[in-house]
């Protein structure tokens, strides 16, 4: 420990004399408190993976949905209520944990291998699954324009890529609406990279980054438990209302106000809409969301494998008509294919299937990035130490 009345730090006070614990209370040098200190980073927060399940398993249903609704209003309407917070949810965590992105090499090195390439496997993977599987030899593989559900992974590349750019701009979320405004009176956009899409929902992920922990921890107060209740019911109510005299694509952010049959300045209204109304849902969804470790907490960590996997059994069930069955059009049947997206969706995010589908999720990739030069220095001095201390031994 340096002395403080050195300026320099140049001449060191002596350590004081190791005491031994007395009574079993370990002292700050014990091996009980290093392995505490050493195991706290590592834990994880009980609420967001939480809610990062939850949020994928609607995710999942809303999809399994999507073939089912057209003959059902009730359906339809909860399908409009559930897209309206369910993926705002999901960015928003997803932008509270890019808040510490700096653009530094270990940083880019997780982006490539958590987010680009799995981009690219996917990308891959889905056409050439309609392809063979399927037998459509049409279907063309183009990394420019991302196919059903890897739209999220372009967007959060994009996202969090320009991260230190918001954080460093006085006035972020202002700013993030004012694009996503624009953006949504501008159909020459294109498809490419689906930027509508990723400019329409980048203030939620700008609303993540600039957020705390005690903003979650104010939405999930019991008043605004209470409070939730009719806002939900509200919701609701609205959804059902609005099926046959709002179109449902504005739920999904991917188009122009021109796309949609509007004149050019509804695209900014509903913008602003559509971000206050997904803002007062997903603070409702959160305040439900348990804070303590539930049963399905440890999926939380798995909700990437979920999300991207069971695409695959949606399409599969797509394109070989086990939505046309009649009875599927039934109550019965909407509430058992709910049930089976959200049993299905819990699997692909255990354990087990993350070990699996590692090499295309979360690769290693060490061979394909050079070294930095701080990290060997540090395993040169890690090593010296450690030849120092065998010759100590040895001695």
């Amino acid at each position: 420990m340096t002395s403080s009345l050195q300026p320099n730090g140049r001449n060191r006070a002596p350590l004081p004399p190791q005491h031994s614990s007395t009574s079993g209370v370990p002292t700050p040098r014990s091996p009980q408190n290093q392995q505490k200190q050493n195991k706290s980073p590592k834990q994880r927060d009980s609420f967001f993976d939480n809610a990062k399940y939850l949020a994928i398993v609607l995710v999942a249903i809303g999809h399994s949905w999507e073939p089912l609704k057209g003959d059902s209003r009730v359906l339809q309407a909860t399908y409009m209520f559930v897209y309206a917070f369910h993926m705002p949810a999901f960015i928003i965590i997803s932008g509270f944990f890019s808040r510490s992105f700096d653009a530094s090499p270990s940083r880019l090195k997780r982006l490539i291998t958590g987010v680009a390439v799995p981009y690219i496997v996917f990308e891959t993977a889905y056409p050439l699954f309609k392809r063979f599987v399927f037998d459509a030899p049409d279907q063309e593989i183009s990394l420019l324009d991302p196919w059903y559900l890897t739209w999220f992974l372009c967007a959060l590349f994009v996202w969090r890529l320009t991260t230190p750019i918001w954080k460093t701009v006085r006035w972020p979320l202002p700013l993030a609406l004012g694009i996503a405004m624009l953006a949504s009176a501008t159909p020459n956009i294109g498809d490419d990279l689906d930027l509508q899409r990723v400019l329409q929902f980048l203030p939620f992920f700008v609303l993540g980054l600039i957020m705390k922990p005690e903003h979650f921890r104010l939405v999930r107060r019991r008043s605004v438990r209470i409070a939730a209740v009719p806002v939900f019911a509200g919701a609701l109510a609205f959804a059902w209302w609005a099926v046959p005299r709002m179109n449902a694509g504005w739920f999904y952010h991917r188009d122009a106000a021109q796309e949609l049959n509007s004149p050019w300045w509804v695209g900014p209204v509903m913008v602003l809409a559509m971000f206050g109304c997904s803002l007062v849902l997903t603070a409702c969804f959160f305040a439900w969301v348990p804070g303590r470790r539930m049963w399905f907490t440890a999926l939380g960590a798995g909700t990437l494998y979920g999300y991207l996997l069971h695409g695959f059994l949606v399409k599969a069930g797509d394109y070989s008509g086990w939505f046309d069955q009649d009875w599927l059009h039934r109550p019965l049947g909407e509430i058992l294919v709910t049930v089976l997206a959200g049993v299905v969706v819990t699997l692909l995010c255990t354990k087990p299937v993350q070990r699996v589908f590692r090499f295309a999720m979360e690769p290693k990739m060490e061979w394909a990035f050079k070294r930095d030069a701080a990290e060997l220095a540090r395993e040169r001095e890690k090593a010296g130490a450690a030849a120092e201390r065998r010759e100590k031994v040895n001695a």
